[in-house]
């Protein structure tokens, strides 16, 4: 991955009128390729969506895969997988703090890379961060400090949603 498709400074207007494949991310004025991903990225990122999606109505959220999240005012992150509250209207570009984001590593991923774009999504307010890795180690993003994840499930704040590890995996094809 390179560390920014285009070095030079780049008005925010432009990157939402913009499309780029994969998604990119806008940080500082700058356009940030998001690494590409590979089979077990996508597999884990259908997995919780699947999960997500299943249960849409009767926790009251919405699931997306790859979604621009404005963290700030002039920064644009694109976490793999945001799940929402359906109570709030649908945005193309969310503002409001969604309540659970995931990221799923990829080979290219770099720990400092990944550890500001987690303080950006706790900084905009989001209290649910998951980092999973398809070899097997799982964190929670909390106070700028990636801990465990347990691997008991667990109730995602603000919310009626309950995550469960072991029925994701099993999803996994």
């Amino acid at each position: 991955m390179a560390a920014a498709a285009q070095a030079a400074y780049t008005p925010v207007e432009v990157y939402l009128s913009s499309s780029y494949e994969p998604d990119a991310e806008f940080v500082g004025g700058v356009i940030e390729e998001r690494p590409t991903g590979e089979w077990n990225h996508a597999d884990w990122q259908a997995a919780i969506l699947e999960f997500f999606r299943s249960r849409r109505h009767e926790w009251n959220v919405r699931a997306a895969a790859e979604l621009r999240v404005q963290v700030s005012a002039g920064n644009f992150r694109v976490p793999d997988v945001t799940v929402t509250d359906r109570n709030l209207p649908v945005e193309q570009v969310i503002t409001h703090p969604p309540i659970a984001v995931f990221e799923i590593l990829s080979p290219e991923d770099t720990l400092s890379r990944m550890m500001t774009k987690l303080g950006d999504y706790e900084q905009m307010g989001i209290l649910t961060i998951l980092v999973l890795d398809p070899n097997g180690r799982n964190f929670r993003y909390s106070c700028g400090k990636l801990e465990p994840l347990p691997a008991e499930p667990f109730d995602l704040p603000n919310s009626v949603c309950r995550f469960d590890l072991a029925e994701i995996v099993k999803l996994l094809d």
